[in-house]
């Protein structure tokens, strides 16, 4: 019920009521008056003046109960609800955000209630994000000052072996003046990966969104990228089983960011004992394309598979930068495919190989690239009736199949 109605029937039952009372008492009052000033009766004057007296009792009765039953109502509808309201304010004053304001009815006190709720919750959310945004920026200060410290530390050390005399050569010289200047180079890519992220992870970084052949890019990326894998032992294979005029939205500057960071981790966990090889696949996957990226290296163990695309997440607890690099490369291959509308994950066994799969959105027809307003399917391993899992087993099962087959052929 309203406030506004709970007053007014409030106003009529402590004003109207009783008034009703009371001219009614007089006006039988004013009936039986008459009657003995007609038949001149004296004890009727007596039992009149009792009347009087009842009657005004009565109502002075009736008029403290009627009070005491406001007082209760309105209490119970407008203080209580009040000073649980005040009392909640004053939690949240003190820092406890997990104090809820009760409301229970439809009047507006408990929609004033209600509204404070809905802002205590608010304000919960917003000092949980921002108590999760501090501890994640202390911890990226701690990876980056750690992650500094050590070339850092190498430099200072080899530059003091250069001052003391303690390189006498020229060859050690010049084996220290060029840890110096890797280790210099370490620093650089730190610092420009860390900048890459900040501004991918703020938002500022201007993508340029087009309709890609992506067939026709990943046969120059390929071709671009084989000669210096053959430097490395390492051999470059795609194989294009999607429709080879299929398009993309995508932006072809960060894409062959993607790819480059994606085969500098597979190279750099490669196996020594065997030659490197990688292979790129793309098959058709609904509203989407999917790309694999499959080596035959050490492989990630299923206890670090889930984090590897964390920021300066790395599978060393060492933080080694010698074989873990920055710890942000797969981070920013994320945030790039998920800026592209698309989804990446990883699968891989020790020993055996890793395979990264991205999703790309394909492009439909009459489709702007740019087009805000472009509604996305979510990212799908097939198109078909199958259950996701079941779309993830068969397509595993397939990938080891062709890889098989595609290594049978190389040799």
């Amino acid at each position: 019920m309203k406030l506004r109605r709970r007053i007014v029937i409030a106003f009529v039952m402590i004003l109207f009521v009783p008034v009703t009372l009371m001219l009614q008492a007089i006006y039988k009052t004013g009936e039986f008056r008459k009657e003995a000033m007609l038949t001149e009766a004296g004890p009727e004057v007596e039992v009149y003046t009792q009347m009087v007296t009842q009657s005004v009792l009565s109502l002075v009765i009736l008029m403290i109960v009627l009070a005491v039953v406001m007082a209760i109502w309105l209490y119970r509808s407008v203080l209580q609800p009040i000073t649980a309201l005040r009392v909640s304010m004053n939690r949240m004053k003190e820092g406890d955000l997990d104090a809820p304001v009760p409301h229970e009815g439809d009047d507006e006190i408990d929609e004033l209630c209600a509204d404070f709720e809905d802002m205590r919750r608010h304000m919960k959310t917003l000092l949980e994000e921002k108590m999760a945004h501090e501890e994640e920026q202390k911890e990226l200060i701690s990876n980056i000052s750690h992650d500094l410290k050590t070339p850092l530390t190498a430099i200072k050390g080899y530059a003091e072996g250069l001052l003391e005399g303690v390189a006498a050569t020229p060859e050690k010289q010049e084996k220290y003046v060029r840890t110096i200047y890797q280790k210099a180079n370490e620093m650089t890519t730190l610092v420009d990966e860390l900048s890459m992220y900040t501004k991918i992870d703020s938002g500022t970084v201007p993508y340029n969104f087009l309709n890609l052949n992506l067939h026709e890019y990943l046969s120059d990326s390929v071709e671009d990228l084989k000669m210096d894998l053959e430097l490395q032992n390492m051999d470059l294979a795609y194989f294009p089983y999607a429709d080879q005029g299929v398009e993309v939205i995508a932006d072809p500057e960060q894409l062959a960011r993607v790819l480059g960071n994606i085969i500098t981790n597979a190279v750099k966990y490669r196996d020594p004992e065997k030659k490197g090889l990688i292979c790129i696949r793309t098959k058709d996957a609904g509203a989407y394309v999917r790309v694999e990226i499959e080596d035959n290296g050490k492989g990630i163990s299923q206890k670090d598979l889930p984090n590897i695309f964390d920021r300066f997440y790395r599978t060393d607890a060492s933080r080694n930068s010698r074989t873990g690099g920055s710890g942000l490369g797969l981070a920013i291959v994320k945030k790039i495919v998920e800026d592209h509308g698309g989804r990446i994950w990883a699968e891989s066994t020790e020993g055996t190989g890793t395979t990264m799969i991205l999703m790309l959105r394909k492009v439909h027809p009459g489709e702007m690239p740019d087009d805000p307003g472009v509604q996305r399917e979510e990212p799908r391993e097939d198109s078909g009736e199958m259950s996701p899992e079941e779309l993830l087993k068969q397509a595993s099962k397939d990938a080891k199949q062709e890889a098989r087959r595609e290594r049978r052929n190389l040799k």
